[in-house]
């Protein structure tokens, strides 16, 4: 996948009938992904380019910094999703207070015509644009019969009685409901980043753990949660703790550590994705260290139940 950045990189002469998904795709959700969808079939249908444009940094960090949410991505993992979900180049705009200012179609004008010379753009339902978020699809589809483009609209996608939205999915996740996100997701939350050394004490206890250092923003509440560990694109049944270890008294910065099921292996250094399957319940201080072992293993034996329903 190319990755064009605006307004530094020039338009490659490769890039013919460009289609663009227009977003930021915070989470890639279900939503997002029905949107590349259709942006694929119409870069199929007119021989061209599907492409995806964005924002970095997310317009809210530089227009109401104070109000803006912890993101569900860091810009790789939405870069490496987009790849995965089939578009072919991205367009990554440089987000400043400047261009915050620019009214909608000089966005337009600048940005997907004069630059991109897009043929068509699709843009999820509620897609806002411009300064003070002025643009609506109406104008866009009116800046688009104008300039020689088609603009096109996806309708919110439900899943059961829940519109979904990046929004909902932060909430979901900020309050550990991890299986409710991943079903408005169409995957598991995701955090990725490198193992790194812990105290050891998962050793010592019989439950070695993988303590992951992440520059994900939004962590899950403290808890204990069923997940997958990935390594090398090999998926492996997971209990993880988040937390700050209160048994033991002596900890203050909160720790995401895994303990890998059925597993036997080094794995400090090494990337991983931690994807969260259910929250199984919350961390607690035990009287002393033989009952939590006990409860450890009681997790262990929940978890592995839970991950042979579900063949993983």
């Amino acid at each position: 996948m190319d990755v064009l950045h605006f307004p530094d990189s020039q338009r490659p002469p490769w890039l013919v009938h460009p289609v663009l998904a227009l977003g930021n795709f915070d989470g890639l959700h279900r939503g997002h992904l029905k949107v590349i969808e259709r942006v694929k079939r119409g870069a199929a249908e007119r021989g061209g380019v599907p492409m995806a444009m964005t924002f970095d940094p997310h317009p809210p960090r530089v227009v109401r910094p104070d109000k803006a949410p912890p993101l569900l991505m860091t810009n790789d993992q939405r870069l490496e999703g987009l790849d995965r979900a089939g578009i072919q180049c991205v367009a990554v705009v440089r987000f400043t207070l400047d261009l915050s200012r620019w009214d909608p179609e000089t966005f337009v004008k600048t940005a997907l015509v004069d630059w991109l010379r897009v043929a068509e753009v699709w843009v999820g339902g509620n897609f806002l644009f411009g300064h003070e978020r002025t643009g609506n699809f109406t104008l866009l589809r009116t800046l688009g019969q104008q300039y020689g483009f088609r603009a096109e609209k996806i309708d919110p996608v439900r899943y059961k009685e829940f519109v979904v939205s990046s929004t909902r999915i932060r909430r979901l996740v900020s309050e550990g409901r991890m299986d409710e996100a991943a079903a408005l997701l169409g995957h598991p939350y995701v955090l990725g980043g490198a193992i790194v050394e812990g105290r050891r004490r998962g050793r010592e206890l019989g439950f070695p753990t993988a303590n992951l250092q992440t520059e994900n923003e939004l962590i899950p509440p403290n808890g204990v949660y069923a997940t997958t560990l990935t390594v090398d694109g090999v998926v492996h049944a997971a209990m993880t703790n988040i937390g700050t270890n209160p048994t033991f008294g002596d900890a203050t910065a909160t720790t995401v550590e895994t303990h890998v099921l059925r597993f036997d292996g080094e794995l400090y250094g090494r990337q991983v994705e931690l994807g969260f399957v259910q929250r199984m319940r919350d961390e607690r201080r035990f009287d002393d260290v033989d009952e939590l072992k006990a409860q450890i293993e009681a997790d262990r034996r929940s978890a592995e139940r839970l991950f042979a329903r579900l063949s993983v």
